[in-house]
């Protein structure tokens, strides 16, 4: 079993369209979060382990101030965060409440966490791009979190932009956004993603120099080999 650390480097290599790409041959179609997408540019691949939160609809009698000071609260949630986590909040889409703003985000940037996934949106824009925790989300809305949501638990399995998402399931998160790697199939997609990287990168290269796609893209069994052949020559 990989390690995190091993994770993390192999990954490191691997667009999260390669990782799409993989998992569906995997039989596994829904793997992208919708909605989750860079809060800014240049906020790189960031690759950890899933610690989930979870709201529903607000509702009157929970969806107070003063459930923020409650122990079942997101303040008490972030200090149950890990090192290097990347936290996933279901937020069920809803984008006229922030779920986090520039408080909860430093905090959370203090505990090293990784990033922030979510479905729904953040407030305090400009502050929570000062604290620089990378933020994958729908945007940014004055609200706060209980003008429409209410927060009920964290670390259980979540429904964030439309995908499973399983409390320590693998997140990698680039530009083009947010993709889940089940927990129990991370080994093996290890195994397969730099190789795929590495074909398309070579696909490229043959783009390139003018080839035409039919029999390369997919490479069919000629092509096939002469990718073996160059794998070869590279040493790899």
């Amino acid at each position: 079993m990989a390690t995190d650390q091993e994770i993390r480097d192999i990954l490191a290599g691997v667009t999260t369209a390669t990782l799409t790409t993989i998992l569906l041959k995997k039989g596994l179609r829904n793997v992208w979060l919708r909605g989750a997408m860079p809060l800014k540019p240049g906020q790189g691949r960031i690759i950890g382990r899933a610690f989930t939160l979870r709201f529903v609809p607000a509702r009157e009698d929970l969806a107070t101030p003063e459930s923020w000071s409650s122990p079942k609260s997101t303040r008490a949630a972030i200090e149950a965060m890990p090192d290097g986590c990347i936290a996933v909040v279901d937020a069920m889409g809803i984008t006229d409440a922030g779920i986090f703003g520039d408080i909860l985000c430093a905090r959370m940037k203090k505990k090293n966490v990784a990033a922030l996934v979510t479905d729904g949106v953040v407030r305090d824009l400009d502050g929570v791009l000062g604290t620089e925790l990378p933020v994958w989300c729908a945007g940014a809305s004055a609200p706060p979190s209980v003008a429409g949501l209410t927060f009920v638990d964290w670390n259980e399995p979540v429904g964030c932009g439309g995908v499973a998402v399983f409390p320590n399931d693998v997140i990698v998160v680039d530009n083009d956004g947010a993709v889940v790697i089940p927990a129990a199939l991370i080994d093996e997609i290890l195994e397969l993603a730099p190789d795929q990287e590495r074909l398309e990168s070579w696909i490229m290269q043959q783009v390139n120099e003018g080839m035409a796609l039919p029999g390369l893209y997919p490479a069919n069994a000629e092509n096939k080999a002469r990718y073996e052949e160059w794998k070869k020559r590279q040493g790899v």
